[in-house]
């Protein structure tokens, strides 16, 4: 089942909230968590991959560089856009420098909002899709044989098979069936494609 995004606000402003949950509604975007302080988003709102953050810099509890950081610490991997009073750029510009993805202006445009949204859940949707991709390398580099795990690395550092048979003690037909080996259950169409998903997954290069 596809994940339905939802679009987190927080701001002390109910006004905002509500203009904000009207205007992403009638966007298209049905499922909208609200929340007045920065402490009851933390406390109550559960983010899913694919989520996305709408976060008011200035807030009476914390301010959002402070919720950034405890996302950050929690390791909740989501897409933040920073809405900013006037004079504010500044503390927006240091939210971007700690990762978020965007920051609108207060007042803002309409489109303006709903463009960054967009961007947002489209970013966090690939951050999503790379995630499980190398969920997907680490599941499969667990199913190799300690040999095929070294031939796999000596394949990585771009080593041909007289280097990796050497280095291993081992003959080069030896090494040239762990590699058929190594490409099926890593269900690799080409060396540059177990290479790609080798390193997205940490195997040390040589």
């Amino acid at each position: 089942m596809t994940h339905e995004p939802t679009i987190f606000i927080v701001d002390d402003d109910e006004a905002v909230r509500d203009s904000l949950q009207l205007l992403l509604q009638a966007a298209g975007f049905p499922q909208i968590g609200a929340y007045g302080s920065s402490l009851q988003f933390l406390d109550a709102a559960t983010p899913q991959p694919g989520d996305c953050l709408l976060l008011d810099v200035r807030m009476p509890d914390m301010d959002g560089l402070e919720v950034q950081a405890e996302l950050n610490r929690r390791a909740i991997r989501l897409p933040v856009i920073v809405m900013t009073g006037h004079g504010d750029v500044p503390i927006a510009v240091r939210a971007m420098k700690a990762g978020a993805a965007d920051f609108i202006e207060k007042p803002f445009q309409d489109d303006v909002l709903i463009a960054s949204v967009r961007r947002a859940l489209a970013l966090s949707a690939e951050t999503t899709r790379v995630s499980e991709e190398v969920s997907e390398t680490v599941r499969r580099l667990e199913t190799l044989t300690a040999r095929e795990r070294e031939v796999l690395e000596g394949m990585v550092a771009g080593h041909p098979n007289k280097v990796i048979a050497h280095d291993l003690g081992i003959s080069p037909r030896t090494v040239e069936i762990h590699r058929a080996r190594v490409m099926d259950k890593m269900d690799a169409r080409s060396l540059s494609a177990l290479v790609r998903m080798s390193l997205a997954a940490g195997v040390a290069q040589y």
